[in-house]
């Protein structure tokens, strides 16, 4: 195709969004309110995610050692534990250093723990991380039965709840979306139908005169695709300032910041505005290019 010919195409489609002002109007609208909506809930889904992530990455399993472990039989142990494929990071505790943090966590309540230096009865202890949470009990499990090992805990029973809890919101949350995107594309594809429908005559007048179905169906390609991107450009600005002013009131309240933490602004726009245009160009496209195309067999 010529680049004129292009050019003519891309003018007839921006000056048919004109002409048919209300029309167009309304297609986008449809399109703003369908995808804000679908907007809106895919926000929702990566933070809740997000959320699942970090709670899942706090569990760890904490390993408490024999009294008769040597330092020789320690760095061995560790070797061990870090040669499994599964482990991501070993962190040895020694038991001074686990009384220091047991009064750091107890706060005020501290000084109950005070003289236990001398006769510490804690035992050095190794932080174990796997690479994926979901990995946990089973390394729990090998670390079990290693030599020097006197006890360990990571949560037994309540991780695996905590896990399949986790599970379940991804997977309800992804099919949320899938559903709610296949109803949008439904939506926005039969209102910008209904625009086509209504200019008909002028789609087969074009055909009786002898216009090539490609020479008829690009200003309408151009058409919907700007409808598609217009009506995502609105909602993602809407919730690009929604959700700038939501992460500015939870930061400014200390108790709801310790509650909540969720995505920063970017790269989380991006990616959702990038989500948005994308389904709106296509939609579009798609939308546009069916309904010409069944006026186009006179």
């Amino acid at each position: 195709m010529k680049i004129r010919t292009l050019g003519r195409h891309v003018r007839e489609g921006v000056k048919n969004l004109g002409r048919n002002g209300w029309m167009s109007f309304a297609s986008i609208s449809a399109v703003t309110i369908t995808l804000f909506i679908l907007g809106v809930f895919l926000v929702l889904a990566m933070n809740v995610n997000f959320f699942a992530k970090s709670v899942e990455k706090q569990v760890e399993i904490r390993v408490f050692m024999t009294d008769l472990t040597s330092k020789a039989d320690l760095e061995k142990f560790e070797q061990t534990v870090r040669s499994l494929p599964t482990v991501e990071s070993t962190e040895f505790v020694s038991k001074d250093e686990g009384l220091k943090q047991l009064k750091e966590s107890m706060g005020d309540k501290a000084y109950l723990f005070a003289g236990l230096e001398k006769g510490n009865p804690l035992p050095d202890s190794f932080v174990v991380k796997t690479k994926l949470p979901q990995d946990t009990p089973i390394v729990a499990n090998q670390i079990k039965g290693m030599e020097f090992v006197s006890s360990l805990n990571y949560g037994e029973g309540t991780v695996e709840k905590l896990f399949a809890a986790t599970d379940t919101i991804r997977n309800v949350g992804i099919a949320f979306i899938v559903g709610l995107g296949f109803t949008a594309m439904f939506l926005i594809a039969n209102t910008i139908k209904l625009t086509i429908v209504a200019r008909r005559r002028e789609i087969e007048i074009m055909k009786l005169v002898g216009a090539t179905n490609w020479f008829i169906r690009w200003p309408f390609f151009v058409e919907g695709l700007l409808m598609g991107v217009a009506g995502a450009l609105i909602p993602t600005i809407m919730l690009t300032v929604g959700y700038y002013y939501l992460l500015d009131a939870i930061h400014s309240s200390f108790e709801a910041s310790q509650l909540f933490k969720l995505l920063p602004l970017f790269p989380l726009v991006y990616q959702v505005a990038l989500a948005l245009l994308a389904i709106g160009a296509f939609i579009g496209i798609w939308g546009s290019l069916v309904s010409v195309r069944r006026f186009l067999r006179v």
